[in-house]
């Protein structure tokens, strides 16, 4: 159950992690079927296999599966070091590696009318959501009954939020201006997509002038904006299908780059 725990606190904490399992002994081994080790994506490990030669490289290929998010089920011999094996036990082990991912984060920076269907839509689609806005009457449970809410200044919020590589950034404020600080402080962290609704003039004076402030030309052109697949939306629930269109295919790797119309 140590394993487990370990893993899950992992995953709270919006790491991947990936549980390696021994599943089949034959002949001699280091440990019994059941075994688990815990791997974490840098490599870090709790628990044990076994140790030694067939460990390393179980905890590589763990590290592998975790990249790729996808399980794995290993096969090693410990028959003859000089055949490359790892280990002389005897015997031969298999192990599966399962890969835990967290579930991605939706942060609405903004609780407006197109807020209110993105969040739904997001919720639907299996995305954790958290609504910023600093007025409590609109990031309300009544507006969006599926999110978290965070009631406070946005710019700091955002500032402040643990953007990781399973946060989606889509900024809807009230206001250029808003939008603007908001991407200011978002755009040069770890999320795995930053999305800003805005006109394609506004988008390219926002551009601007992170470019006059010398952001990485990399950073900006990450950035999806004007925000969601071109579907010829127009109503809130258009945009908001969308915008969770887009991410859905960032998260599946199908997307295009960020700012695809070089503004």
């Amino acid at each position: 159950m140590e394993a487990y725990r370990q893993v899950a606190e992992a995953v709270s904490a919006g790491e991947r992690a990936a549980l390696a399992t021994v599943v089949r002994v034959e002949g001699s081994a280091p440990r019994e079927v059941g075994a688990k080790m815990v791997v974490h994506a840098d490599g870090q490990t709790e628990g044990t296999i076994g140790g030694g030669k067939m460990e390393a490289l179980v905890t590589q290929a763990a590290v592998e599966a975790i990249a790729a998010g996808a399980p794995r089920m290993v096969h090693y011999d410990l028959r003859e070091v000089d055949a490359n094996d790892p280990g002389i036990c005897g015997g031969a082990v298999d192990v599966y590696i399962d890969v835990a991912v967290p579930s991605p984060t939706l942060l609405l920076i903004g609780a407006g009318h197109v807020a209110m269907p993105v969040a739904e839509v997001a919720h639907m689609c299996g995305f954790r959501v958290v609504v910023v806005d600093d007025r409590a009457d609109m990031a309300s449970v009544e507006r969006f009954p599926h999110a978290e809410h965070v009631v406070a200044d946005i710019v700091e919020s955002v500032r402040e939020y643990p953007i990781t590589p399973q946060t989606y950034v889509v900024i809807v404020t009230r206001g250029h201006a808003l939008d603007e600080e908001a991407l200011r402080e978002a755009i040069g962290r770890p999320a795995a997509y930053i999305g800003m609704i805005g006109s394609r003039r506004k988008v390219h004076t926002i551009f601007e002038h992170l470019r006059g402030e010398k952001v990485d030309e990399a950073l900006i052109e990450r950035v999806y904006s004007p925000v969601g697949m071109d579907i010829g939306s127009e109503t809130p629930a258009e945009i908001a299908v969308s915008i969770v269109g887009e991410m859905i295919a960032v998260r599946r790797g199908q997307a295009p780059p960020g700012n695809r119309l070089g503004l």
